[in-house]
C-alpha cells in the first residue's frame, strides 16, 4: 500500500463516477482552469504536510504539529466559493486554512520553524497561523475556542452593512463544549451569518465518535435544538463539499441566517505527530481503505483524466511544483533568522508597541520599573 509521502498518481485507482454534485450549479459552470486549481491547491497542501512532517521528524519543529492528510478537500472545497467579503477562523489544525487562503508556504513553515519571518513572527507555531488580510482569522488551540470568536466576526459583518459571512471550523470533538452550543444559540437568536462547519474526522484527539457525543443521525441535527439549519456531507468530493458550502453561504449573505454542517471526513495520521497511540484505537485497515476508496485527491485526479481536463503527465507536473514549493518553504525557514529576544515583549500589549498612545500607568511586564 502506498504511504502518505507516495505520489498522488502511484495510489491504488478508485472507480471513477461523475456524482450528482458535478452538475450542482457551483460546480457545472467551473472551467477547466479552475478545476484543475482546486487539486492543484489539494496537492500543495498535502505536501505541505508531508514535508512539515519531515521537518517535525529532523527536529527543526518543536511544539505539536496537527497533521491534515486526507481531509484536504474539506478545506479547499469550502473556501474556494467564498467571495471578498467572508472570512473564515478555525482550530488548531489550520495549515490546510491558511494555504488555501493565500498565505505562502514560507511565512507557513518559518512559523513552525519558530522563525521571525513566520506568519505569527515565529511566537506561535503550527497552532497559530494568522492573515487578517486576507480575511482568515487563524487557528485557535483551545478546543471550540474559535466559536464565538467566528460568530463574532460575523456579527461585526452584519453590523456594518456588509454582505459577507463567516466559515468557523471546528473538529468533532468540539461540539461537546459549552461555548459551541452558546454561539449557536446566539447565531440563531440574532440572525448572525456565520457557517459552522465540523470537520468530523471521527476521533476528536483520540476518542470514537460513539464514545464521546450521545447523537443519532449526525452531530449537525443539534442545530435543530437552535432552528438552524444543518446539512451533512461527505468530505472526500470536493464537489459536494462545494454545493453544500455554497448554499450555507447564500442563506447567509441573502437572509443572514446561520448554518452548521457536519462534512465527513479522515485524517491519515493521529490527533498530532506526537499520537503514538493513534494506531490502537483504531486499526490500519481501516485507513487504508479510506485511502484506497475515499482519498479525495485520488479521487478527484481520476475524475478530472477521464474527462479530458489535464493528464497523467500534467498531474505529474502539477505535483512536482508542489514538492519544489514545499522543499524551498523548508530552506526559506531554515536560513531565516529567530526573533531576538527583545521581540518578546512586542505584539503582547498596545501600548508597549505605540508607547506614544499609551493612556494606562504602572507595570506591564513584571520586571517594568513603576511609573
Amino acid at each position: 500500500m502506498p504511504t502518505i509521502e507516495a505520489k498522488a498518481k502511484d495510489a491504488p485507482s478508485p472507480a471513477v463516477v461523475a456524482g450528482p454534485y458535478d452538475h450542482a450549479p457551483v460546480n457545472q459552470t467551473l472551467p477547466a482552469e479552475r478545476k484543475i486549481d482546486l487539486l492543484r491547491q489539494m496537492l500543495r497542501i498535502r505536501r505541505f504536510e508531508e514535508r512539515s512532517l519531515k521537518s517535525y521528524q529532523a527536529g527543526k519543529i518543536g511544539g505539536f504539529l496537527h497533521l491534515y492528510i486526507g481531509q484536504e478537500a474539506v478545506a479547499v472545497g469550502s473556501l474556494s466559493v467564498c467571495g471578498p467579503d467572508d472570512h473564515s477562523i478555525t482550530a488548531y489544525r489550520d495549515h490546510a486554512h491558511a494555504l488555501m487562503s493565500g498565505m505562502s508556504m514560507n511565512e507557513c513553515m518559518a512559523e513552525m520553524y519558530g522563525k521571525a519571518t513566520g506568519c505569527s513572527k515565529g511566537k506561535g507555531g503550527s497552532m497559530h497561523f494568522f492573515a487578517p488580510d486576507k480575511n482568515f482569522w487563524g487557528g485557535h488551540g483551545i478546543v471550540g475556542g474559535q466559536t464565538p470568536l467566528g460568530l463574532g466576526i460575523a456579527y461585526y459583518l452584519k453590523y456594518k452593512n456588509i454582505k459577507g459571512a463567516c466559515l468557523c471550523y471546528m473538529g468533532d470533538g468540539a461540539v461537546n463544549q459549552g461555548c459551541f452550543h452558546e454561539s449557536l444559540n446566539l447565531a440563531s437568536l440574532w440572525d448572525i451569518p456565520v457557517v459552522y462547519v465540523i470537520e468530523n474526522n471521527h476521533y476528536s484527539m483520540g476518542t470514537s465518535l460513539a464514545r464521546s457525543s450521545a447523537f443519532t443521525e449526525s452531530l449537525a441535527k443539534r442545530a435543530e435544538g437552535y432552528d438552524m439549519d444543518w446539512s451533512v456531507c461527505s468530505g472526500h468530493d470536493v464537489y459536494e463539499v462545494r454545493a453544500k458550502t455554497k448554499e450555507a453561504l447564500d442563506r447567509a449573505h441573502g437572509k443572514s441566517r446561520p448554518s452548521l454542517i457536519e462534512i465527513q471526513t479522515y485524517r491519515y495520521r493521529g490527533h498530532s505527530v506526537a499520537d503514538a497511540n493513534a494506531e490502537k484505537y483504531r486499526n490500519k485497515e481501516e485507513i487504508e481503505e479510506y485511502k484506497r476508496n475515499k482519498d479525495p485527491i485520488s479521487l478527484f485526479q481520476s475524475r478530472l483524466i477521464a474527462q479530458g481536463v489535464l493528464t497523467e503527465a500534467q498531474v505529474e507536473e502539477i505535483d512536482q511544483a508542489a514538492k519544489d514549493e514545499a522543499r524551498a518553504a523548508a530552506d526559506f525557514a531554515e536560513q531565516s533568522p529567530y526573533p531576538t529576544v527583545e521581540a518578546i515583549r512586542e505584539d503582547v500589549y498596545w501600548e508597549t508597541d505605540h508607547p506614544d498612545q499609551r493612556a494606562s500607568r504602572g507595570r506591564i511586564f513584571f520586571n517594568d520599573e513603576l511609573e
